[in-house]
């Protein structure tokens, strides 16, 4: 049955050595989105090496639009659900922090209690919008810069990874976005996301400028267009992430099935577009619980 991660120091079994081990084994590394603890399980059976936990989704399956309303509380919550249910190692989104430098070092630690490989923080004012969006305003650099030092000085795991997101791109141009990206690197920063980028060239600007791994956001309907792992390898982004890619499906079966069951009065018309009870239990090890509790209980399974 699928656990937590392993916490620890820093060795090789920890949250964030697995995740650079997992970027080791593939270039870029293909990061998946999961709102929820079932999509983790799916996504680990389909072979993924790392998981990642989208704000943004987090924000949107409460029914809340990505504008800074979540709380850390409620982005833990659904990051301790998926790794309890999930052996592999996952990236947590973290807005802007949450709050003050006390709000960044508490959810540091908080993910690092968890179990998490590690955490992005970006560079928006706290007034925060989804990154593909306009009129996003910027926090200082140096204001940043103090954000990564909180969560840097306050983690409990050297190999607890501390991302910085830059949305710079669009309102300062990719020379500033790249400054900034530095400035970020020397606060103590380990890896760069490079939010909004248009053309493979913004991302092999950022890689030689940065020589960290960097972080490309394959979004839909974003403003970076669809490229492919081939031609962002090329460019020398190290992991591509698919923030919201299966949430996006998912939101569009319920609709089908539920404007079919309003429209014909049931819902034979849509049964082949859903998950088979044989296959969630499949996904959940249904089976082998129930087998554990006929065990423990003296009871026959059927």
């Amino acid at each position: 049955m699928m656990g937590k991660n392993g916490g620890g120091s820093g060795g090789a079994g920890a949250p964030g050595a697995r995740f650079r081990a997992a970027m080791g084994r593939e270039k870029p590394l293909l990061l998946p989105g999961v709102v929820n603890a079932h999509c983790a399980q799916i996504a680990a059976r389909e072979g993924f090496g790392a998981l990642y936990l989208s704000g943004g989704g987090v924000a949107a399956a409460m029914g809340l639009p990505d504008l800074a309303v979540t709380t850390l509380h409620d982005v833990l919550a659904d990051a301790d659900r998926i790794l309890a249910r999930a052996d592999l190692p996952l990236l947590v989104d973290a807005d802007t922090g949450f709050g003050s430098w006390l709000n960044i070092a508490r959810a540091a630690r908080e993910f690092c209690r968890i179990g998490a490989a590690g955490m992005h923080l970006e560079d928006q004012s706290g007034a925060k919008r989804c990154g593909h969006r306009p009129n996003k305003t910027l926090a200082p650099a140096e204001e940043m810069c103090d954000r990564i030092r909180a969560a840097v000085d306050s983690r409990l795991r050297d190999d607890f990874i501390v991302m910085a997101r830059t949305d710079a791109l669009a309102s300062e141009g990719r020379e500033k976005a790249i400054a900034r990206a530095q400035q970020y690197l020397e606060a103590g920063a380990d890896m760069i996301f490079c939010e909004a980028a248009e053309s493979l060239d913004d991302y092999r600007a950022f890689k030689d400028a940065c020589g960290v791994p960097i972080l490309a956001n394959i979004t839909e309907f974003g403003k970076t267009p669809m490229f492919s792992a081939e031609e962002l390898a090329g460019a020398g982004a190290d992991i591509m992430l698919f923030p919201l890619s299966a949430f996006r499906a998912m939101n569009r079966a319920a609709e089908t099935v539920l404007r079919a069951i309003k429209r014909d009065g049931g819902q034979r018309a849509v049964v082949g577009e859903m998950q088979t009870r044989e296959e969630l239990y499949d996904v959940l090890q249904y089976r082998g619980f129930e087998k554990k509790m006929d065990e423990l209980f003296g009871k026959e399974t059927v």
